[in-house]
């Protein structure tokens, strides 16, 4: 056991420092605002810029999680300077990087992205986080540090804000009900990462010398589309069903004139017009973790959900 450091607090480093913990390991979260400590987990205030600040919070860490989440649209300013400072981090104390990562990297999938799936990305946001893999992957070939990072579909999970998913963020109408706009296709079939298996995934990278040197994608069950996965979350809460459109791509485009995390969901329109599958079977393979069943995804989202009786 020992000193594992997580720098962001949101979904992600959230649940993960609970996986951490679960196994045994001392934990430390690294974020901006700071937060309450614990008995089981410590929370430190330090900007994930700052390579100073962070590697003096991360003195004696076995492995450092970069769980950051910088504002959608800010990507390009703040991406680089954070990954920057993680990495000369992770030089001088010594431990194993291990990043959050997604799916954006290999630009417009032509069938399901495995982690040799090429990084053919044109957007901005894709080649943003292509760049950050590239330097961590040199600084690993120079033996400067030890680097790993897993890839994960969309999140989903009581344990993901409403506001951050885009199967949750639809309550309102799963309610009522009502008719669900969502992003895209509403027929496309996607793949969805319950978040406690990225937790698991992330905290066996950091634990496991097999895993340095390149990227693992989080196990996930069979694809569901968002009516079909709206339709299962909706019977699971007793609810009526559901009505799904797609929000038309011009009514969007529309929108981002003014808000720009819009405008960037635009950008990687491709994301949500053609099928988008994750295969994580070479993670299952090197290390045994499997996907959650998703019915038992579903019934926990439900659960969280429900409206107090």
């Amino acid at each position: 056991m020992g000193l594992h450091v997580i720098v962001g607090k949101g979904p992600v480093g959230t649940t993960t420092a609970e996986e951490l913990v679960g196994r045994g390991h001392t934990v430390r979260v690294l974020s901006r605002s700071g937060g309450t400590s614990s008995d089981s987990v410590e929370h430190r205030s330090v900007d994930a810029a700052d390579a100073g600040a962070l590697t003096r919070a991360a003195a004696g860490a076995d492995v450092l999680y970069n769980a950051v989440n910088p504002a959608y649209h800010r990507w390009p300013t703040d991406w680089p300077p954070v990954a920057a400072a993680l990495l000369t981090a992770a030089e001088r104390t010594g431990a194993v990087l291990v990043t959050m990562g997604n799916l954006y990297g290999y630009g417009r999938p032509t069938g399901p992205m495995t982690p040799d799936t090429p990084l053919a990305a044109t957007d901005v946001k894709g080649r943003v986080r292509n760049r950050m893999w590239a330097d961590a992957l040199a600084a690993h070939a120079a033996g400067r540090v030890r680097v790993a990072e897993a890839r994960a579909a969309d999140f989903v999970g009581p344990q993901v804000p409403a506001g951050q998913s885009h199967l949750t963020r639809q309550l309102p109408a799963l309610r009522a009900g009502g008719r669900a706009w969502v992003v895209g296709d509403p027929d496309v079939r996607r793949s969805w990462a319950y978040l406690p298996d990225v937790a698991a995934t992330l905290a066996t990278l950091g634990t496991d010398e097999r895993a340095l040197g390149r990227a693992w994608h989080v196990p996930t069950t069979a694809p569901r589309s968002q009516r079909e996965a709206l339709a299962d979350l909706a019977e699971a809460m007793g609810a009526p069903a559901v009505r799904v459109s797609g929000i038309p791509w011009p009514v969007l485009r529309a929108v981002g004139l003014a808000v720009p995390m819009m405008r960037e969901v635009v950008a990687i329109r491709h994301q949500w017009d053609r099928e988008y599958v994750s295969d994580g079977s070479a993670t299952t393979a090197a290390f045994g973790l499997a996907a959650t069943p998703w019915e038992d995804v579903v019934g926990a989202t439900a659960a969280a959900l429900r409206e107090p009786a």
